[in-house]
């Protein structure tokens, strides 16, 4: 990695916003997934600053050296949508490009619903777009999967808290190991579901060694900004599906019309889930500016962390074009 990456503070919707940066010219915008940081974008902040982009990874609110409310509804879609507009703002940028992975995709997706006139374009790995249904996901997933789904045991406070933080490092090598490409997990995916007494770690083998995408300094980074913020507030994200749901009504049916890249890796266990491959195979239906839907063979749910090149290029390619 480069280390021309530079780090400062920014006030955005109330917040103080850690970000990392690198590059100058037209914005874009990167945006991790649980349990990461900025950090996870490290392959791709050179590379897409060498291209001529100004890139911004922040800390999401509730990760890193981001402020991390206490409130679980200061956690909703809208807040997180919020921030990054207002990162926008803070940069004295009228228009970005955003680039989300895992939860990640679920605000660069709603900002682009939300805000077209900020986003110029978005890009998602993992998860596709998921259009406001009658129920919530969270919801539908539970009807579907029972209330031992991961989704759903994580939304009593305290209880996952506890359990990922007992001990940071085994909770990271597990949670790293168990969903990418040539992990058991990934070549013969099980859904999800934490067993009754269980916890969610207990459907996570302790690997033998860690990935190949991951080394043991790059773990070290992790494992030191999860030991000092503790998980509450990537787990708060859970904690407001219901009310996401309810605060976005009035974009029922809206048609997301920002050009759109989406990526997953076809090992990914995110698009085993009920009703997934119906959605990818549909998804130009919801967003009618989708130029490209790309499987990338043999990864998992750690996209861009595990193919850098691959996904380099692709996002390249994709910026290029709009």
């Amino acid at each position: 990695m480069s280390d021309q990456t530079s780090h400062r503070f920014v006030q955005t919707n109330g917040i103080q916003t850690h970000i990392a940066e690198q590059g100058e010219g037209p914005l874009v915008v990167l945006l991790h997934g649980f349990p990461e940081t900025w950090y996870s974008w490290r392959h791709q902040l050179p590379a897409l600053a060498a291209a001529g982009y100004h890139v911004v990874a922040p800390d999401l609110r509730g990760y890193g050296q981001t402020d991390r409310p206490a409130a679980v509804e200061q956690y909703s879609q809208l807040h997180l949508v919020g921030d990054v507009t207002g990162l926008l703002d803070a940069l004295g940028e009228e228009q970005a490009v955003v680039i989300g992975h895992d939860f990640g995709t679920s605000v660069a997706w709603n900002a682009a619903l939300l805000r077209p006139d900020r986003f110029r374009g978005v890009a998602a790995l993992s998860v596709p777009y998921l259009p406001r249904g009658p129920i919530s996901s969270l919801a539908g997933l539970r009807q579907a999967l029972g209330d031992g789904f991961y989704m759903q045991y994580l939304q009593e406070p305290g209880v996952a808290d506890a359990e990922l933080a007992r001990d940071v490092r085994t909770t990271l090598t597990r949670v790293f190991s168990w969903g990418f490409g040539d992990s058991p997990q990934a070549q013969a995916p099980t859904l999800p579901v934490v067993p009754e007494g269980k916890g969610l770690l207990d459907l996570m083998p302790e690997p033998a060694a860690l990935p190949d995408w991951l080394t043991e300094a790059e773990l070290d980074h992790y494992v030191a900004e999860f030991t000092r913020t503790g998980f509450t507030g990537g787990l708060n994200w859970w904690r407001t599906l219901d009310l996401s749901w309810e605060l976005t009504a009035p974009w029922q049916g809206a048609p997301l019309t920002t050009p759109a890249l989406y990526m997953h890796g076809d090992r990914d266990g995110s698009i085993t889930l009920p009703g997934m491959d119906q959605l990818i195979a549909n998804l130009q239906a919801f967003v009618p500016n989708l130029t490209r839907t790309v499987a990338l063979p043999g990864v998992g749910h750690w996209t861009q962390q595990e193919r850098p090149e691959e996904v380099n290029a692709e996002l390249l390619k994709f910026l290029g074009g709009l």
